[in-house]
């Protein structure tokens, strides 16, 4: 049997009783009716309360997501008030900042750095009733800067759980407006959102008019003091009405939907009249009442199987009612579920753009640590090549003065000495810069350096600069080159010595720090932190992206190198650190550098130097050395110091020497040489199966010369006397080691 034939039978049972019971019908039906019409109505004016809330709540997230700009971060104003500036892009929205007492320090609706601007005293007195980490929303009020009808809502900004400013946006009320567009309320019906004052804000009949007036005392009493009920009485327009009202939680605003009595009353009489005709005419119309129900019971499963497709589209599935209880049910149940899925997808989006951000921001760390990585190679590498070449002139000149000890020739072969030292020196920064000069490193107590270099660095700086040094005590100890140290500390005190022309303030601050994470340019550990600041001109963000690069400067020609700070940098990183750069313009520069703990324990340094001398002397040395034009200069050299001298162009034909037999008092090697032995290698195969010969190693470039354990280093280009000097040390066995 089909619906339709049991829905007839049902209506012909039903049709004799019903009618009897007509008359108590029609007066149940109309109490029914009232009963449901507000109850309708209340649940109306909360579910357009609730859109209230909404639109709040969305003002709210904008502010959340704005205050995490950088530019709060870095105190920089303007850029956030460009920032701001690009989301509020309509004249009826603006966002403005406030200090934590209510002064406006930007406004998007004026000029950058413009004065005089109002304070928010409505703002900070529900501040002060809320607290200070609620979301305050104000009533309405007339705007200083744009003079409409507007509110605000107001956010607090933190870092680390202390609120440094307050962010507010504010919008016209006639926002507002559009929740009635969408709500095609009838046109008899009057919708109005007011104020916790009984004002109103937004009006769906005659706005242009009412906003801003306030509604009667009763009503605005009521909405005070009850979150949602009902009020019969006189619209603003003098209209007999009853008001339904819902406050919305989150605003503390109401939203109130009147209808007038009349159309009440005539809803009522409507239906006891269509009731008694309908019963009236039952009888005739009782097949086609059976054929009306069974359609109408087919429309719910219509719609539960349209919502089902929104459901699985991912869509939003909207609340509807069919009166059938089971169908209602699943109705329900399939809307939270599309809820639940919306909220969820929206959650994700923001965690997924905030995964991204922060990739984005490693990303750039990164990119930027690589390419430094790639300038120290590159320099190293060519610190490495002119080495030689200084080498072979350096050892040329030598062997030249010794004939030439008078005259012009001989002042002529001092200045090119001297520019040979000035191009060793230039180069000795280019191999810091690569981290190609590990030979140097020593254990040594920071505070001990400090105090060491800063009669150097008073005598750098002018009278005009205050020159404070703070530091903590129990400082780690650290396995640093105590020269390059010097150099980088003084590199960096000469550039802000120059950032302050007419005279400022230089701190330095040494202090222990855990890294607990690793960082793209930095890995977890514990570390010695060095920070110099000065109160000078500043870098800007392009100037301060390049500071870092070999050769770069800000300052005239023939005034800086543009070595500085690449040296600074090079040192930290042979330290087992990093340097980083902070910097803005007109406030001051300040440059930290992170050097690794060492477990070692310090020792003290000889205080007397050895004094070196060109002596004669006599001994076999083999001297390994991969390039030629240093090997020509520097054996002819020895062999006119006394020394009986062998060569070898690698390591692997020294050690083929070597295991001949021969004897050799000191083998002298270069460190980076082609083949499959470097001079490293070559030393530890010679410390082990020749105890006997001494080492000497001498490079411009190598990571490893700090793993070499008992071996004499020369750092290239040397001058003949100093390494006369240490073969005949070495030959005596009275050479400084690495130990």
């Amino acid at each position: 049997m089909r619906t339709r034939t049991w829905l007839l039978y049902i209506v012909l049972a039903v049709l004799v009783p019903a009618f009897l019971v007509s008359a108590l019908g029609i007066f149940y039906l109309y109490s029914e009716e009232q009963i449901a019409f507000r109850k309708s109505m209340q649940e109306t004016a909360r579910a357009l309360a609730s859109l209230l809330d909404k639109e709040i709540t969305s003002r709210e997230a904008l502010l959340h997501t704005l205050a995490l700009s950088p530019a709060i971060d870095n105190g920089d104003l303007p850029a956030f008030q460009r920032h701001a500036r690009a989301i509020a892009t309509t004249q009826e929205t603006n966002i403005f900042l406030t200090d934590l007492e209510g002064q406006e320090l930007m406004n998007t609706r004026t000029p950058e750095g413009s004065a005089d601007l109002p304070k928010s005293k409505g703002l900070m007195a529900l501040r002060a009733e809320s607290g200070p980490d609620a979301t305050v929303v104000s009533n309405v009020f007339m705007a200083p800067v744009g003079h409409a009808y507007s509110v605000a809502v107001q956010v607090p900004i933190k870092r680390n759980g202390v609120a440094l400013y307050y962010l507010n946006s504010g919008t016209f009320v006639s926002r507002f407006q559009s929740i009635f567009t969408g709500q095609n309320l009838p046109a008899e019906w009057v919708g109005t959102i007011v104020d916790r004052n009984g004002i109103v804000a937004a009006r769906s009949m005659d706005p242009e008019h009412l906003v801003g007036k306030p509604i009667s005392q009763r009503l605005a009493a009521l909405a005070t003091t009850e979150a949602e009920g009902r009020y019969d009485g006189p619209s603003l327009e003098g209209v007999n009405m009853t008001a339904f009202f819902s406050r919305a939680p989150l605003s503390g605003w109401t939203f109130i939907v009147s209808v007038p009595k009349s159309i009440i009353r005539a809803s009522a009489i409507h239906a006891i009249m269509l009731l008694s005709c309908i019963w009236l005419a039952f009888a005739a119309l009782a097949m086609l009442g059976a054929l009306y129900l069974a359609h109408r019971t087919s429309k719910p499963i219509e719609a539960l199987r349209s919502a089902a497709g929104r459901l699985g589209r991912g869509e939003a599935v909207p609340e509807f009612r069919s009166g059938i209880v089971e169908i209602d049910a699943v109705a329900r149940e399939m809307r939270h579920a599309s809820e639940r899925l919306l909220d969820s997808k929206a959650e994700l989006e923001i965690q997924v753009a905030e995964a991204v951000s922060a990739t984005a921001r490693s990303q750039r760390a990164l990119l930027q640590a690589q390419k430094l990585e790639a300038l120290g190679r590159l320099t190293g590498g060519i610190a490495h090549d002119f080495n030689n070449v200084l080498q072979a002139l350096n050892t040329g000149l030598h062997v030249v003065r010794l004939s030439a000890q008078e005259g012009r020739a001989a002042n002529a072969l001092e200045a090119c000495q001297r520019a040979i030292k000035r191009a060793t020196e230039l180069t000795g920064q280019l191999a810091v810069f690569g981290r190609t000069q590990d030979s140097r490193l020593e254990v040594c107590a920071l505070e001990h350096q400090l105090k060491i270099v800063r009669p150097l660095l008073d005598s750098a700086i002018r009278s005009d600069i205050e020159l404070l040094i703070q530091v903590d005590a129990g400082l780690w100890p650290v396995k640093i080159d105590t020269l390059q140290f010097e150099l980088a500390v003084l590199n960096i005190v000469i550039n802000a010595r120059d950032a302050m022309p007419a005279g400022g303030r230089l701190d330095i601050a040494a202090s222990n720090v855990t890294i607990r994470e690793d960082r793209p340019d930095l890995r977890a550990g514990d570390y010695v932190q060095l920070t110099i600041s000065d109160s000078g001109s500043g870098m800007d963000s392009e100037v301060l992206t390049m500071a870092l690069e070999p050769f770069f400067s800000t300052k005239a020609v023939g005034k800086g190198s543009g070595m500085g700070l690449p040296q600074a940098y090079g040192f930290a990183r042979q330290a087992g650190g990093v340097l980083t750069l902070e910097s803005k313009p007109h406030i001051g520069t300040c440059v930290t550098i992170y050097m690794a703990r060492t477990l070692e324990s310090p020792r003290p340094g000889a205080d007397a130097d050895v004094e070196r001398s060109a002596t004669r002397s006599g001994g076999s040395v083999l001297f390994v050395e991969d390039d030629v034009l240093v090997r020509e200069v520097v054996e002819p050299a020895l062999a006119n110091a006394g020394f009986k001298v062998e060569t070898a162009a690698s390591g692997d034909e020294a050690y083929r020497t070597l295991q001949s037999g021969r004897h050799f008092d000191v083998m002298f090697s270069d460190v980076v040489m082609p083949g499959t032995l470097s001079g490293i290698d070559l030393a530890e195969l010679a410390a082990r199966q020749f105890p006997e010969m001494q080492v000497v190693l001498a490079s411009g470039y190598s990571d490893r010369l700090a793993a070499s354990k008992g071996v004499r280093i020369l750092p290239k280009p040397y001058d003949m006397s100093v390494l006369i000097a240490t073969l005949n040390g070495t030959g005596a066995d009275i050479a400084k080691r690495v130990d």
